[in-house]
């Protein structure tokens, strides 16, 4: 069945759907508009998780923050919301855009000069995408040569600013040192993250999810794939102006009107779907777990519990992804190819055996036999290894973190 990749009135008005975005807060008085800035944030369709300084929260509470996020404030290096993740580098990992509102003569002057003594700081050093800062201070302080130098510093480096913007101050003085608007840093935010993304005319089609065999019209063999990895990279790719085709295996998850959905079952049927797909695309991300195994024959009859055993005879399902990689050797056009290994033991050989033996460009390797498991969950760790024979070792990511963190390789290692 088929969706349409129509996008619909609501989403056209929120620009921010789904972008994910850092706010950061520092410890002057204006952290009350913050509160504003984060309901705005959300209301344009953004994702916000929030990290403040020890000096922000003697002003709000984070409470305040948890509340409207409806998710964890981040306050210290020595608390961490998820048991196995360092918060600076997974928040660093999640987010595509820092905005620190309002940033203070302090926070400006720990960011160029590489301090990391609290939880923003930290953050920050471990931050590799944009960011945009809404200084908001005295007057007399904006203009202090220390505070404009070391706010030269970071501009230099590729942060970007809105504001501060003039007139009555906190402290009774007039100047420039007021934090702009929410709406002014919104209309910031989405001037950043809704610029043509690098994915722009890209066509992109994943796989996701499992796939069923049916032995009778009641019993199948399948797999714990919940797609939540396939959907991810979905809805990452359309993030990034790629045109993406989704073709998903039996799963609950729904995703953005904006992608072409195509829903199958069985493995025969994922395959008639990437096959009418694949010439056109640009990249092509394997990662349904798609059935190794399937009934010769299928009872058109429920089997009947009439003896203690029973016997199946089972055929290997045409491997999807082998196919399209042959299909591709030696094409002037040929799509970046992104394959996906679940292993239980020697990952890292195996993932190198699949990698060279299905033509991939790049392959994400994983333990599905880790403690605490892969199938279902919403974070992963993984390492993706390249055809050049390069590895990087990813630390445990939430699994819409570890989308952008693929699709940056593909970007990167792509010759379009």
């Amino acid at each position: 069945m088929m969706h349409g990749g129509r996008m619909t009135a609501e989403m056209t008005d929120r620009k921010l759907h789904q972008r994910r975005i850092v706010l950061g807060i520092s410890g002057g008085i204006a952290a009350y508009k913050s509160a504003v800035l984060c309901r705005e944030l959300a209301r344009r369709g953004a994702q916000v998780r929030v990290v403040m300084t020890e000096n922000a929260t003697r002003l709000v509470q984070p409470l305040t923050f948890a509340t409207l996020t409806q998710h964890p404030v981040y306050t210290s290096v020595f608390t961490q919301n998820e048991p196995w993740s360092m918060d600076h580098i997974s928040y660093a990992r999640w987010g595509e855009l820092l905005i620190v509102a309002p940033a203070t003569a302090n926070i400006i002057g720990k960011f160029a000069q590489g301090v990391a003594d609290d939880a923003l700081s930290t953050l920050y050093l471990a931050w590799d995408r944009p960011a945009l800062l809404a200084p908001a201070m005295n007057p007399t302080m904006w203009a202090n040569p220390a505070v404009q130098e070391n706010m030269r510093i970071l501009l230099e480096r590729g942060v970007r600013n809105v504001g501060p913007a003039a007139g009555d101050t906190a402290c009774g003085e007039q100047g420039e040192g007021r934090m702009a608007e929410p709406e002014a840093i919104a209309d910031a935010a989405e001037g950043i993250l809704c610029a043509p993304g690098p994915l722009s005319g890209r066509k992109v089609l994943i796989t996701a999810g499992p796939t069923r065999e049916y032995i009778d019209p009641v019993r199948f063999i399948s797999n714990p794939s919940s797609g939540k990895m396939g959907f991810a990279v979905a809805e990452e790719a359309l993030t990034r102006g790629a045109q993406v085709t989704l073709a998903a295996g039996p799963t609950t998850l729904n995703c953005s009107d904006a992608i072409r959905r195509v829903d199958v079952e069985t493995a025969e049927q994922m395959l008639r779907a990437v096959e009418e797909a694949w010439e056109e695309q640009d990249v092509i991300i394997f990662s349904a777990a798609v059935g190794d195994y399937t009934p010769e024959s299928r009872s058109e009859r429920k089997i009947k519990k009439d003896s203690d055993a029973l016997s199946l005879s089972l055929r290997k399902t045409v491997d999807i992804a082998r196919t399209i990689g042959e299909r591709a050797v030696g094409r002037e056009r040929r799509p970046f190819l992104v394959g996906f290994a679940a292993e239980t033991h020697d990952v890292e050989e195996c993932a190198r055996k699949k990698l060279a033996e299905k033509h991939f460009d790049l392959i994400v390797a994983n333990d599905v036999g880790q403690a605490g498991g892969v199938f279902g969950r919403d974070e992963n760790q993984a390492m993706l290894i390249f055809a050049n024979g390069e590895k990087q070792d990813l630390p445990r990511l939430d699994k819409r973190a570890l989308a952008a963190t693929i699709l940056d390789a593909v970007v990167k290692n792509s010759k379009f």
